[in-house]
């Protein structure tokens, strides 16, 4: 058995109401709704309502949430609140000690992170680049510099000390952008090759591991600017590359599909929702008796007999 994660940033089940619902205005994979109806999932995938709160006032956040995901442990709960954007120190602690990528290391079993990042993010964080045959970085502008902050998703990956996949990679055909097809990347000045959504889940499948995993968070970015075009890209590129992934999966592999908390569900508001998250499963396990996110991780582990 091998597992592909695929997560996006910051999309919850909410109502069916285009005025203030991009996911009601097309049959997007991720297209579910309170009132239980939505897209019908091909290859007899499942859907799984997952708590976002636990239990813990105030507003889901990415931090603490996406340290959930990749832990298995309700860390909202753990540390008493919500921390949003980057990890703090008791969330940087959870994912050292507690990272789902450090025990599939333990038990002989490879991960890998889909995303190819940018070299010098990679230097001026301390995170390990795969071979990059000699590559040598561009320097750093010092704005940048300053804003750098490890992710929840890549402090995971580093606890396992699995190397990350460079933009080099990308060029090769041995990563992804995070905006999938290439184009945002490119029209934020990286030099990015283009793809369609079959090329990248056929990238995705080539360099699938035991554990592989995916992110894309510029759904998270149009709730925030409470942008429906944006939305409308973001949900579309990411719908169109999931049901690629899908209809090329191996037989031996399981696929889950999941956000850390709502945000694009409700354009009416800038701030994250309160909304469960649609957990879609596809394969020859059916997941049972999970309940909120942390849950997620734990089940990767249990699929990986880790």
């Amino acid at each position: 058995m091998r597992v592909a994660l695929l997560f996006t940033d910051g999309v919850g089940i909410g109502e069916r109401d285009p005025t203030r619902n991009p996911l009601a205005r097309d049959s997007y994979l991720l297209s579910q709704f309170t009132d239980g109806t939505g897209t019908a999932l091909p290859s007899g995938g499942t859907l799984t309502p997952l708590d976002t709160c636990f239990g813990v006032k105030g507003r889901p956040q990415s931090a603490s949430n996406q340290t959930a995901i990749l832990t298995g442990r309700p860390a909202p709960a753990e540390i008493g609140r919500h921390i949003l954007g980057f990890p703090n120190a008791e969330l940087r602690t959870l994912l050292a000690e507690h990272s789902i990528v450090k025990r599939l290391h333990a038990a002989n079993r490879s991960a890998t992170f889909a995303n190819g990042f940018p070299l010098p993010y990679l230097n001026m964080l301390g995170l390990l680049a795969d071979d990059t045959q000699g590559h040598v970085a561009p320097a750093l502008a010092a704005r940048w510099k300053r804003k750098l902050r490890p992710s929840a998703s890549t402090l995971a990956f580093a606890a396992g000390q699995v190397p990350f996949r460079t933009l080099q990679h990308v060029h090769q055909g041995r990563a992804l952008t995070p905006d999938i097809d290439g184009r945002k990347s490119a029209a934020r000045g990286f030099d990015t090759p283009l793809r369609s959504a079959k090329e990248a889940a056929a990238v995705f499948w080539n360099l699938a591991q035991d554990f592989t995993f995916f992110e894309h968070y510029f759904a998270d970015e149009a709730g925030h600017a409470q942008d429906f075009e944006e939305a409308r890209w973001a949900l579309k590129t990411f719908d169109g590359f999931a049901r690629a992934v899908v209809a090329q999966q191996p037989p031996d592999t399981q696929v889950l599909i999941v956000s850390d908390h709502g945000n694009v569900e409700d354009l009416s508001q800038r701030t994250h929702t309160l909304a469960r998250v649609a957990l879609l499963s596809f394969g020859p396990k059916l997941p049972r008796g999970l309940e909120n996110l942390s849950d997620v991780g734990r089940w990767v582990l249990q699929l990986l007999e880790a």
